[in-house]
């Protein structure tokens, strides 16, 4: 069974920093894509990060991009999300995701970040 499980939320002021950790199992990732998406409260899910499993490459929203880091440890088969200097408009739900060419087949269960000003 695949699982992805992500961790590291919390409340955390403006300005402040967190770490996201999505622990994945089941099955071997490698090629394929792992990703951040987050949803707030009524707006829809949008992309934060990604990176590709086997290279490495990354891809951030422009919202993020040098504020936030993506990474990944293949032995632990754990994604990370470093986020720095957060704002009030990064709290959402985050979630971590699988996929391949732009589909993502598997979903973690997200993960509550809240940013007070």
């Amino acid at each position: 069974q695949v699982q992805l499980v992500a961790s590291g939320g919390g409340l955390v002021q403006a300005g402040g920093s967190l770490r996201l950790s999505c622990a994945t199992s089941g099955r071997s990732f490698s090629g394929w894509t792992l990703a951040w998406f987050r949803q707030a409260p009524g707006k829809e899910r949008e992309f934060v990060a990604a990176i590709h499993w086997t290279v490495g490459h990354t891809y951030y929203a422009a919202s993020v991009k040098g504020r936030f880091t993506i990474s990944r440890d293949n032995a632990k088969n754990t994604v990370y999300l470093q986020m720095n200097s957060l704002k009030p408009e990064d709290t959402a739900v985050y979630f971590c995701a699988a996929g391949v060419e732009g589909s993502y087949n598997y979903w973690g269960q997200g993960t509550q970040v809240t940013v007070s000003s």
